[in-house]
C-alpha cells in the first residue's frame, strides 16, 4: 500500500540513486559502460531503482507535483526490468546524460516542499 507520508521517503531514494549517477557518468566513458556488464548493470540498477521510487510514490502526490514525467520514468523502469534482455546500451546512457541531470534539481525543489510542509503541520 502507497502511503502519502512516505512520498518524502522515495523522493529520497530518488535523490540518491540521482547522485550516484552523476557523480559515476563522469568516471566512466560510454566505451566502458557498454562494454563492461558489471559497470554497466549497476548504471541500469540506479535508473531502476529511480523508476521503482517513482512508481511507489503515491497517485496524489504525482497528480499534484507535475514538473516530471512520472508516467515516462514509470515505463523506464519497466523496460529496465522486464525487458531487461533488450536494454541498449546508447539508450541508457542517453537518459543518464539527458534526463538524469535536470532532475536533480527538481527532486531536491520537491523534498524541500516535503520538510517546509512538516515543520508547518
Amino acid at each position: 500500500m502507497r502511503e502519502r507520508i512516505r512520498d518524502k521517503e522515495r523522493l529520497e531514494h530518488i535523490l540518491k540513486s540521482v547522485n550516484v549517477l552523476l557523480e559515476y557518468k563522469d568516471k566512466y566513458s560510454y566505451e566502458i559502460v557498454s562494454s563492461d556488464p558489471i559497470v554497466f548493470y549497476g548504471f541500469v540498477k540506479h535508473v531502476e531503482i529511480i523508476g521503482e521510487a517513482v512508481y511507489m510514490l503515491t497517485k496524489e502526490y504525482r497528480a499534484e507535483h507535475d514538473a516530471l514525467a512520472w508516467d515516462d520514468i514509470e515505463r523506464m523502469r519497466h523496460v529496465l526490468v522486464h525487458g531487461y534482455y533488450r536494454i541498449r546500451p546508447n539508450q541508457l546512457w542517453e537518459t543518464i546524460k539527458n534526463d538524469i541531470p535536470p532532475m536533480k534539481p527538481i527532486i531536491e525543489q520537491l523534498i524541500e516542499e516535503c520538510d517546509s510542509q512538516n515543520t508547518e503541520s
